[in-house]
This record gives C-alpha cells, sequence and structure tokens, in this order.
C-alpha cells in the first residue's frame, strides 16, 4: 500500500503544483519590481519546485552526442560520443553511477569533467518501475553481470571510476574479469567514496542499516508498483523512500535553501536562483531500485560486508580481489563524509595484495564531504587531477 499511497498523493497535490506553476509564469517573474505581486510570484515558483519527477533528465552535456552502445532491461551503456580528430586515442573511461535512488544524471559533473581528456562511457540506469515484470528479477549478481558486460562493450584497455555505491560491485566485476583473463580487464579502477567495507568508521547509514533484521526492511520499505506503470505488480524500494531518508539526514539545509531560492526570486538574483533550482531538479528526480538489488545490497554490503570478509558470492563463485594483478587502484575518500565515511573506501587496497604497490594510489580530499569528492570546486581542481594522473599512468 506504500506506493499506491505515495501516488494518490501525488495526483491530488499535482493540480495544485500546476496552478503554481501558471500562476508565476504569468506573473512575469523576472519584469516585475520589488512588490507584493513578485512576492506571490515567487512563492509559487518555490511551491511549483517542491514536487519528485520520476523520469531521468537530461544530461545536458554541450558538444558530444549520446549514443546507447549496450540497452538491457535494466541499464544501458551511454558513450558520450565527441568529434573524432577530439577523441582521438584519449583514454576510455566507463563511469559507474550508483543505483541509490537517483539517476546516473546526479554525475553528469564528473562526466563533463572526464570529457576534457578521456573518451567518456556511464552506465545509465533505468527506472524499476518502468521495466516489466516479464523481463524477470535484478539482483546483485545481475548487477556485477551488467557491469562486465558494460566493461566489455566498452573494449580493451579501458578504465574504470565508480562512484558510491557501485564501488563494491565494480570491485567484484573486475576481480572476476581478471581470475578469468579476460582480455577487457580494465587498465585501473578508481573507487571514489564506496562502502568496500562499513565496519570502518561507522555512519549513521551504516548504524541504520544494521539496527534491523533484513526482513524488516523487506517488511516495511519494499512495495509493488501500482498502475498505470509498465512495472505494475514489480517489488521495488521507492526512490521516493530513499530521498526521505536523505532529506531526514540534514532537513535544515534543504529549508534554509527554498528559502535561499525564495529570496534569490524576489531579489532579481536569477543566476543564484538557477543554481538551486538545477540542483533541486536533480535532486528531486527519484529512481525506484529492484526490491532483490536493494535487499541484496543493504545485507551483503552494510549488515554481513561480504566483500570485504572474502564471502561475497557471485553465482555461486567466490570473489577474489588477490586475482587482480594487472589492474591499477585508486581510492579516493572525503575528509567531511557522513555517507561512506573515512576509511571505509581505502580498504579496498588491503583487499588486492596481488596488485603492486606502485600501481595503487589514495587520495584523501580535504574539506569535502560526500558530494563534494565528486561535483564541485576541489573535484574539478583537485580531486580530478589525480584521478586524471592515474589513468594515464596506468596507459603505457
Amino acid at each position: 500500500m506504500l506506493y499506491q499511497a505515495y501516488q494518490m498523493q501525488s495526483d491530488l497535490g499535482s493540480p495544485l503544483r500546476l496552478m503554481a506553476q501558471q500562476l508565476a509564469a504569468s506573473l512575469w517573474l523576472r519584469r516585475t519590481e520589488k512588490s507584493a505581486l513578485r512576492a506571490l510570484a515567487a512563492a509559487n515558483e518555490v511551491l511549483s519546485r517542491m514536487r519528485l519527477t520520476h523520469t531521468r533528465p537530461d544530461y545536458g552535456i554541450a558538444q558530444v552526442r549520446e549514443q546507447v552502445v549496450l540497452k538491457l532491461p535494466f541499464g544501458s551503456l551511454l558513450h558520450f560520443c565527441k568529434a573524432a580528430d577530439e577523441a582521438r586515442e584519449q583514454p576510455k573511461v566507463l563511469l559507474v553511477a550508483p543505483l541509490s535512488g537517483h539517476f546516473s544524471t546526479l554525475l553528469r559533473e564528473t562526466a563533463r569533467s572526464l570529457l576534457e581528456h578521456h573518451e567518456v562511457y556511464i552506465t545509465d540506469w533505468h527506472n524499476a518501475r518502468d521495466v516489466g515484470l516479464h523481463h524477470g528479477s535484478f539482483g546483485l549478481d545481475d548487477y556485477i553481470e551488467y557491469m562486465r558486460r558494460f566493461i566489455s562493450a566498452m573494449g580493451p584497455d579501458g578504465h574504470v571510476i565508480a562512484v558510491c555505491q557501485p564501488c563494491v560491485a565494480a570491485l567484484a566485476a573486475v576481480a572476476l574479469m581478471a581470475e578469468d583473463d579476460d582480455p577487457a580487464q580494465p587498465r585501473s579502477l578508481t573507487l571514489m567514496a564506496g562502502p568496500v567495507d562499513c565496519r570502518v568508521n561507522p555512519t549513521e547509514v551504516n548504524r541504520l542499516a544494521v539496527s534491523r533484521p533484513i526482513a524488516w526492511f523487506e517488511q516495511h520499505l519494499v512495495t509493488q508498483v501500482p498502475l498505470p506503470h509498465a512495472g505494475f505488480g514489480r517489488r521495488v524500494y521507492p526512490g521516493f523512500v530513499q530521498l526521505a531518508a536523505f532529506l531526514s539526514m540534514n532537513p535544515e539545509r534543504h529549508k534554509q535553501q527554498f528559502s535561499k531560492l525564495y529570496e534569490h526570486l524576489f531579489e532579481g538574483r536569477m543566476d543564484e536562483a538557477r543554481a538551486i533550482q538545477d540542483f533541486y531538479d536533480e535532486y528531486l528526480a527519484v529512481n525506484d531500485l529492484p526490491a532483490e538489488f536493494y535487499l541484496e545490497t543493504v545485507e551483503k554490503v552494510f549488515q554481513t560486508y561480504d566483500l570485504a570478509r572474502g564471502a561475497l558470492m557471485w553465482r555461486g563463485r567466490r570473489v577474489v580481489p588477490a586475482a587482480i594483478r594487472r589492474t591499477a587502484l585508486m581510492t579516493v575518500e572525503g575528509e567531511r563524509d557522513d555517507i561512506c565515511s573515512v576509511g571505509q573506501t581505502v580498504a579496498a587496497l588491503d583487499l588486492c595484495p596481488g596488485i603492486r604497490p606502485y600501481l595503487k594510489t589514495h587520495h584523501l580530499q580535504t574539506g569535502v564531504g560526500h558530494y563534494g569528492v565528486f561535483s564541485g570546486r576541489r573535484w574539478n581542481q583537485q580531486i580530478y587531477p589525480r584521478v586524471r594522473e592515474h589513468i594515464h599512468a596506468s596507459i603505457g
């Protein structure tokens, strides 16, 4: 009933938000002086923005053409194609986006930075509520298999960058490819702010995951997709539930941002208002997760720490990170990360004794939280140059 209740509430509120949007537009917000009408327009603009969407926003990256290289039911491999002369001899990079309640467009700034010196591919995850039941289930094993298929489709001599939640699966996929002596195994793997070993410096997110048995998560947080969606009947962990959890971690900050949005609109500071609007257009676009994937991730990554303990299995086969020998490994962490704390990602280096020391790198970025690891000023000016050096050093 959880999804049905949400859908009903969303449907009932839709006319009000649409009316607010039209009213704000009709008051010519950008042309009026400071007045009661302008205040009303600003208030209605803010109200119209306080909504969730369920469709992937555009990547909006100029001067590239988006090409689907491999389309699978739960995700596609997307290539940002440059002009032929611009892409010549640039390293191929697969950017692995998290499947954790938001769309892969959350990494558009990461991709935009990488495109300066690389040929970039991205895992473009689909909304599970739009995937028909005839496509079957999608669990952690399937997620790792998708990653292997995407790396192979990119071709040999590629590089992989995983951000946040997919770090465990990316390391597992590369380990399996190394053990199979797969010719497509990447030259380098970069893990950024990912929960490789959640036993280290547990965060509130980690403590929540172990506070309840997995049956509780299934009973209270998993629901079925209602009509009229294509995935009607599919069991999912709704993106709106994940978003609510994120918002609850810092509600005052979000209240302040919407207050600032109103102030900027009223005062005519449109560039500052647009920056907040763009952020929340992305942040409030939610992506439902297949229930199997969500529950197995909570259990195996956040409760029993299978990869860190050497107990992770893939289709009945043990995952052995020590099998990785030819792939250079870099880990990146943010000093103020309250989602994936310092120590959880760098643990991957100890799990890979087969990689020679000179092929291992760690970067701890001071002064940034979780999102600052892959977006913002410090990502562009301090983290990205280190990641670029790591990739280019592994080409020889």
